[in-house]
């Protein structure tokens, strides 16, 4: 059964994205076609949705963002033994390290600090003990022990990841310590196709590479659509929102579970060991996606009367807090 729900999240349900619209819609003189794309990157469903008058050049700068995203991919995962992190994480330190990883580390390291370690980049062993407890032969329903929790939080501190942009090195400072940037990279991926798709000229778009980006409007004039998910049920949306040049991501603890009951979740709090509650989801909306992703992921388990004063360092930021009986609160920047 692990093996089903050991999986990326998948909190944000698009709405509406094309659903519902005539394949044409005038754009100016020239006709808007709808070209869509789906797949998955990085363990997450992902989607395309891009109106063009060009259908061959919007193909064209569909297979130019995917293969950056593919090469992205590669330094990223953890589920791939000859990615860059998992190179760091199993020998401690990385040489010639790529410009992405070394970019990314150190806004997670940013996020970290912004947030009183909420957000912890290297919470990585904390993970890897819970996944470990209950992947084993005989599973302890309760959890891992105290004692084990408390041995895996000791390897866990932002501060002990020395990032040396020049030399372009990137390690640890004790033996044992580990990253994952899975609160973060998918939203760097989606920001960074967005990117490749408006070299090619794409201006009318939702870019979701497990975190959704919308670029403009739809091409007669109205918002792209984005629903929050429901906690109780993750495939159907509990309220929406409208979106223009903004990105859209949520964290809940629901998205990946390490028991059938539901107690344990991918969520971890790094000063406690502990995980967040499945039934509760928080969505970010930010200018980029890597900013929304990093939010979304600190929120979800930094205390409440921290919320206000993470959210105000990054204008114009906004979360929207939700549980399956509807939304709890709405706090800005």
């Amino acid at each position: 059964m692990m093996s089903t729900m050991i999986t990326r999240r998948r909190a944000i349900t698009i709405l509406a994205a094309a659903a519902g619209l005539p394949l044409l819609l005038k754009a100016g003189k020239a006709e808007a076609r709808l070209i869509r794309w789906e797949g998955t990157m990085l363990g997450a469903p992902a989607s395309l949705a891009i109106y063009h008058s060009d259908e061959a050049k919007a193909r064209a700068a569909i297979e130019a963002g995917l293969a950056e995203a593919k090469r992205l991919e590669a330094i990223f995962s953890l589920f791939r033994a000859d990615s860059a992190i998992a190179q760091l994480n199993r020998d401690g330190m990385l040489a010639e390290a790529p410009a992405e990883l070394i970019e990314i580390a150190a806004f997670a390291r940013q996020i970290a600090e912004r947030s009183d370690g909420a957000f912890d980049p290297t919470v990585q062993p904390l993970w890897t003990l819970y996944f470990r407890h209950f992947t084993a032969a005989t599973v302890d329903p309760a959890g891992p022990t105290a004692e084990a929790i408390a041995a895996a939080r000791a390897l866990v501190d932002w501060r002990g990841l020395n990032i040396d942009a020049g030399a372009r090195r990137i390690g640890f400072a004790k033996p044992g310590m580990g990253l994952t940037l899975n609160g973060v990279a998918q939203g760097f991926v989606t920001d960074r196709v967005t990117e490749v798709l408006r070299a090619y000229g794409l201006q009318n778009m939702l870019v979701d590479m497990g975190e959704p980006r919308a670029l403009s409007t739809k091409p007669d004039g109205s918002a792209w659509r984005i629903g929050i998910a429901n906690p109780a049920e993750p495939a159907k949306a509990i309220t929406e929102i409208e979106a223009v040049d903004q990105a859209v991501a949520t964290s809940g603890g629901y998205g990946t579970l390490f028991d059938a009951e539901g107690r344990f979740t991918h969520l971890i709090d790094p000063k406690s060991g502990r995980t967040a509650p499945a039934l509760a989801g928080v969505t970010v909306i930010a200018p980029t996606a890597t900013l929304a992703d990093a939010l979304s992921t600190t929120l979800s388990v930094a205390p409440m009367v921290l919320r206000q004063a993470i959210l105000s360092a990054y204008p114009p930021a906004r979360a929207i807090f939700v549980s399956p009986q509807g939304v709890v609160a709405t706090v800005s920047a």
